[in-house]
C-alpha cells in the first residue's frame, strides 16, 4: 500500500509542477506579473495542495519546499545548464534565460514567504 501512496503523491507533485510551469508560460507570455491575480491565487492554491499533502517539510519523501521547487523548475527549463555554461564561457546569461530566472526568483520568494507564515500562524491567533 505504501507504494500507492508513494505512487500517487509523486503524481499530485507532477500535477503541481505542471500546472505552475504552465502558469509561469502563460504569465511570461502575456507579460502578466506572477505577483497579481489571476496568478498569484492560483499559485496560493498550489501551495496550499502541496502543504496538505506534506511535501513542504524539508526532506519530506516527496518534497516541495522552496528550495526544491525551483530546483525542479530550473532543470525542466534548462537554466541550471544555461548558468553552468555562462560561467565556463564568463558570459552573462542570454536574456531570455535571465527572464526565466526572474520569473522562478518571484516563485520562490513568494512559496517562502507563504511557508515562512503557514508555519508561524497559531504562534499569532488570539489565544494560541
Amino acid at each position: 500500500m505504501s507504494q500507492n501512496v508513494d505512487q500517487s503523491a509523486r503524481s499530485l507533485q507532477d500535477e503541481i509542477l505542471f500546472q505552475i510551469d504552465s502558469m509561469i508560460t502563460e504569465a511570461e507570455e502575456n507579460t502578466k506579473p506572477l505577483e497579481i491575480d489571476p496568478a498569484r491565487g492560483k499559485l496560493f492554491e498550489l501551495f496550499v495542495t502541496a502543504h496538505g499533502a506534506g511535501f513542504l517539510v524539508e526532506d519530506a519523501e516527496v518534497d516541495l519546499t522552496a528550495d526544491v521547487l525551483c530546483k525542479k523548475l530550473a532543470a525542466l527549463w534548462g537554466l541550471d545548464e544555461a548558468a553552468q555554461a555562462s560561467v565556463a564561457r564568463q558570459e552573462k546569461i542570454d536574456e531570455k534565460n535571465l527572464a526565466k530566472m526572474r520569473l522562478l526568483w518571484s516563485v520562490m520568494r513568494m512559496w517562502m514567504e507563504w511557508t515562512y507564515a503557514w508555519d508561524r500562524w497559531e504562534e499569532f491567533q488570539v489565544g494560541g
